[in-house]
């Protein structure tokens, strides 16, 4: 699941990993929310012999993808993310896995760990980031949805993969992350068949990212300031009575 994220890095770094030669500049968005214009880079279409254009384009997108066959979008419900297991057989993404695969660049994604209801401890959030910092390039999917009135709006979801065992404590899917050596291959639709992307699809190294323990500030869509990824002391877990407790001398990480 990744129902958050942020993209604090300045226009030219995000011009730089990714490839594009015009970017407009933006602001540092630290709650990136679905339904919100998110930043994408696509497969540039062919150009002509001896063009130096580049390979790669930016685009905005509404973080939540329509499939084209869809007659209302009110009635249909939000897909902010897919799973990269089923993309390729379901009907909502086989096409865009076909034919529009995407890179969503981010500083980083918030994820919650949720306790059962039986512990009584609250959700905690956490933000995570690359150990190194810089920005990480998540796989997505894209599509143009045409309404009834011929207008046209550009959606997108990004896919998620089976945590790896550090993120698995936190919850149990992850986004999938796309190496920047990997980026020519995982956009060139026209030439890669789904399948031959399925290995790019997997959960990312274990030491990859690093989870900080924050405040539910990042609820609140209207919370948008740096302050949300300001670490914090995770609230103490509730003392479970004795005859409650496992016998196995275990202690849980959360």
């Amino acid at each position: 699941m990744c129902g958050r994220f942020a993209l604090t890095a300045s226009p030219e770094e995000v011009r730089e990993i990714l490839g594009v030669i015009e970017l407009d500049g933006f602001p540092p968005r630290y709650n990136i929310a679905p339904t919100q214009p998110i930043l994408v880079a696509v497969a540039s279409p062919p150009a002509d012999p001896g063009s130096n254009r580049p390979d790669r384009m930016a685009l905005l997108v509404r973080w939540g993808l329509i499939p084209s066959w869809v007659k209302d979008p009110k009635e249909f419900t939000l897909l902010i993310n897919a799973r990269s297991e089923t993309a390729i057989e379901k009907a909502s993404f086989r096409a865009a896995m076909r034919h529009r695969r995407i890179l969503v660049p981010a500083s980083g994604f918030y994820e919650w760990h949720r306790p059962s209801k039986e512990s009584g401890d609250k959700p905690q959030a956490y933000w995570i980031r690359p150990k190194t910092g810089g920005i990480v390039c998540f796989g997505g999917l894209m599509e143009t949805y045409m309404s009834k009135d011929g207008s046209e709006l550009d959606t997108g979801c990004i896919l998620t993969v089976g945590a790896n065992r550090s993120i698995s404590q936190i919850h149990d899917r992850m986004p999938v992350v796309i190496a920047p050596q990997d980026f020519t291959r995982w956009l060139d639709c026209r030439h890669g068949e789904p399948r031959d992307v399925v290995d790019l699809m997997r959960p990312a190294d274990e030491d990859y990212f690093e989870a900080i323990p924050v405040s539910d500030l990042v609820n609140k869509v209207a919370n948008a300031g740096p302050e949300l990824q300001v670490p914090v002391e995770p609230a103490p877990k509730k003392q479970r009575p004795a005859s409650d407790r496992s016998g196995d001398g275990q202690m849980s990480l959360f």
